[in-house]
């Protein structure tokens, strides 16, 4: 049985953690990297991610450029949240007959803020062969893959609400600055203004698909303003002070709407100091359903496993865009990676 050949697209903060437990994984080879950062390039993947020893594959420039020197499964692109800004890497993936999965929110339910990109990526994976799924820990499992699983015990659904509150001193120093740690709230308010702080992206997405799964017909989806969390007194993480007042985090929440009633209600929270970790998820209905997972799951260590457990269910499904609701129940693939590949494309 040959190994699953892997390419990665895309090595920073989330890229490398990827990376890293793919080195882990029997059964998988990474065989070629792209990043555009210009301190990356022809460097050993080995040195880019502080490993003592070279892997013996080098950081390209372009999809293009690594994928004529070698032969890919599936690449596992992790760059950016937006659509717009990730169609035209994923597009030249795709057009190397090579499947994709990718962290980009906005792809993990593009049809609803890009239909138009949707439609033309869906077309173009079908024309080559491959599949294409954006996902991860959130949007992609918690809010939504999950969510929807949970249905599965109710014969009638009044009302779905998920909530998830994570204590961000635990998380990475870029996702403590995204989220506006640290600042005044006159501060984070200009962030904000200026788009510096975006919020959580993807709460609309999980929404809508978990609309589209029940067959729900939403008149709107409203995402709330982000609000700032402020200290109520002074809080620490290994890299930022927050003191009592200032911005610790940040909330927000998003709502499906029909005929005036707020069917589903996502309510996304990361600060440092939270005294309360957990994801929640309350369903109102025939039976009612009430689950809590404490602490949270990790963000980041969600995020590489899903992106990783994936893998086999991206190659084993049919060509075209997809999204999670479309695949089989996720699953850990934790023995050897070719084990959960059944299907040529």
């Amino acid at each position: 049985m040959k190994n699953i050949r892997v390419i990665l697209y895309g090595v920073g903060a989330v890229g490398s953690l990827i990376a890293k437990a793919l080195l882990e994984k029997q059964g998988i080879k990474i065989v070629g990297v792209v990043d555009i950062a210009e301190d990356k390039l022809g460097k050993d993947l080995g040195e880019v991610l502080g490993l003592n020893k070279k892997l013996g594959v080098k950081i390209s420039k372009t999809a293009d450029s690594a994928l004529s020197k070698i032969k890919a499964d599936i690449a596992v692109h992790a760059t950016s949240s937006y659509l717009e800004d990730t169609y035209p890497q994923i597009a030249s993936i795709v057009k190397k007959g090579v499947n994709v999965v990718s962290t980009c929110e906005e792809l993990s339910y593009p049809h609803l803020t890009h239909p138009r990109l949707a439609k033309k990526l869906d077309a173009l994976a079908k024309k080559h062969n491959v599949t294409v799924l954006g996902t991860g820990i959130n949007p992609g499992f918690l809010m939504d893959t999950l969510v929807i699983a949970l249905t599965a015990v109710c014969q009638k659904i009044e009302k779905i609400e998920a909530v998830r509150v994570m204590n961000a001193a635990t998380r990475r120093l870029p996702f403590q600055k995204k989220i506006g740690a640290g600042l005044t709230v006159k501060e984070f308010k200009n962030k904000i203004e200026n788009k510096e702080i975006t919020g959580h992206v993807g709460l609309k997405q999980s929404i809508a698909m978990i609309a589209d799964t029940l067959k729900w017909k939403l008149e709107k989806i409203v995402t709330e303003p982000v609000q700032p969390v402020t200290a109520k007194k002074t809080v620490k993480s290994p890299y930022i002070t927050v003191k009592a007042g200032n911005v610790a985090g940040l909330r927000q929440k998003a709502e499906g709407v029909s005929k005036g009633k707020k069917l589903i209600t996502l309510d996304f929270q990361a600060y440092i100091g939270a005294e309360e970790e957990y994801d929640a998820v309350t369903i109102l209905g025939v039976p009612n359903v009430k689950q809590k997972i404490q602490p949270c799951v990790h963000g980041d260590l969600g995020t590489v496993a899903v992106i990783t457990n994936s893998i086999p269910k991206v190659i084993n499904a049919p060509a075209g865009l997809l999204t999670m609701k479309d695949l089989p129940v996720p699953s850990a693939a934790v023995e050897d990676m070719r084990k959960y590949v059944k299907i040529e494309k």
